[in-house]
């Protein structure tokens, strides 16, 4: 019999990040014969007919569905109550579709899969899909008071997993190396941990593992969604951003504000790019308040014109990338962050996006120095992004190289797809 996954997911199943981050990659490791499943946590209820419609959709994928319910509010209680219901319903999925892997996505839905096997007797193997540093990123985006209960519990939380899971995914070669320094071999053979955790900060020490499967995956994309426009379309989507012809330069920046989202260095690097060429046009999509980032780019001085702020879907980004010159990614350099894989600069390299990016964030210093396909920066002041902007234009068209090392470094298939499967194979194979 074909093996079988659950996939446990905290979002919604229409939610961009699912769409783009978590049902490509299950498309992926349906080709090697694995029967997928998925259970989803929806932050409105369905109808009906929109619940039919979508299983149908998941069906036509191959993805058998569940859902739950979503709870918001008050934070902590319902993140709880929402973990009971889910660790109950997986436990009761256990018994009817016996599982050979439940595959969760970072530390809550894990910790669901880690509670539902306990109590089970059935025992699939525990894939904990790490990703980012969750307790750190609730502390260094403000969330969390540092040191604080929340954080106390989640580290306690994420020490158990870490011990009960028989194999993990980060999204960096850092974060490998924190999380497991004693792994060995290369991210192409896949790695094997034997003692994982020794840093202070992550508070984890001393587990003993062995021989259980470590990838690092960054955050893939679908480098076909960004195959280029045809020469009218290109011309027709930048005479929509009032941006025709060849002097005006599109710089543009995807992602939200706020939090470790360098929003007031974004600001100033586009008013001194304005100031180094008045030809500058800045394209900013965001899916929050953008209408405060019409108040601030125009306090920047720029003008009806000369700047184009708006949401788009995920089908839309490659349309509005393809027609950009560069790309900006400016990120909170902090502890958590080592462990972040920027999805934007993934979809840059891919519509062939130079990128101007600060340095420490996740594999972003080597993706920009070794592979050469932008400007890093280690400082947000005007003289460095007069700089930066001058370094820019020296590096001349590298569009076909930033595309070759979206390819090495980011395909869906070929990346993602590949190790996947190949920690899935390893997990289905050991004992």
């Amino acid at each position: 019999m074909p093996a079988k996954t659950l996939y446990i997911c905290y979002f919604g199943l229409r939610e961009p990040l699912v769409q783009t981050q978590v049902l490509p990659y299950l498309r992926e490791v349906i080709r090697d014969g694995v029967e997928v499943s998925i259970v989803t946590f929806e932050p409105e209820a369905l109808g009906k007919d929109e619940e039919k419609a979508l299983r149908t959709q998941m069906a036509e994928q191959g993805i058998k569905w569940y859902w739950l319910r979503y709870h918001k509010r008050p934070s902590a209680i319902a993140t709880a109550y929402d973990i009971f219901r889910g660790s109950l319903f997986i436990w009761r999925l256990l018994g009817r579709e016996k599982f050979d892997v439940l595959h969760g996505r970072v530390h809550i839905p894990t910790l669901m899969g880690a509670l539902a096997r306990k109590f089970s007797r059935e025992k699939p193997k525990l894939l904990f899909d790490i990703r980012g540093f969750f307790p750190e990123e609730y502390t260094d985006a403000g969330i969390w008071p540092a040191e604080g209960w929340l954080y106390r519990s989640a580290k306690r939380v994420e020490k158990w997993l870490l011990k009960e899971a028989n194999g993990f995914v980060v999204l960096t070669e850092r974060a490998r190396e924190i999380l497991f320094p004693d792994a060995a071999g290369s991210t192409d053979q896949g790695y094997t941990i034997s003692n994982p955790e020794k840093n202070l900060k992550s508070q984890i020490s001393n587990i003993n593992s062995s021989h259980r499967p470590v990838e690092v995956i960054p955050c893939c994309v679908d480098l076909t969604r960004f195959e280029g426009l045809n020469k009218t379309g290109l011309a027709a989507m930048r005479r929509l951003l009032n941006a025709a012809g060849s002097r005006r330069r599109i710089l543009v920046y995807v992602g939200s504000f706020g939090g470790w989202y360098m929003s007031d260095e974004l600001f100033d690097f586009y008013a001194a790019a304005r100031r180094a060429d008045p030809n500058v046009y800045a394209l900013i999509l965001t899916q929050r308040q953008p209408e405060l980032a019409v108040e601030r780019i125009r306090a920047k001085g720029f003008e009806t014109l000369d700047y184009l702020v708006t949401s788009a879907t995920p089908d839309e980004i490659p349309k509005y990338l393809n027609a950009s010159d560069a790309a900006v990614s400016f990120i909170k350099k902090c502890y958590s962050k080592q462990a972040s894989s920027p999805t934007k600069n993934a979809e840059y390299l891919a519509a062939g996006l130079p990128i101007i990016a600060n340095a420490g964030v996740g594999d972003v210093d080597s993706l920009i120095v070794d592979d050469g396909v932008g400007i890093l920066i280690d400082k947000f002041d005007e003289e460095t992004y007069l700089a930066a902007i001058n370094d820019l234009t020296a590096l001349g068209d590298i569009a076909d190289h930033c595309r070759e090392i979206a390819k090495l470094r980011f395909d869906l298939e070929n990346v993602g797809g590949v190790r996947y499967r190949r920690l899935y194979s390893r997990l289905l194979q050991s004992d």
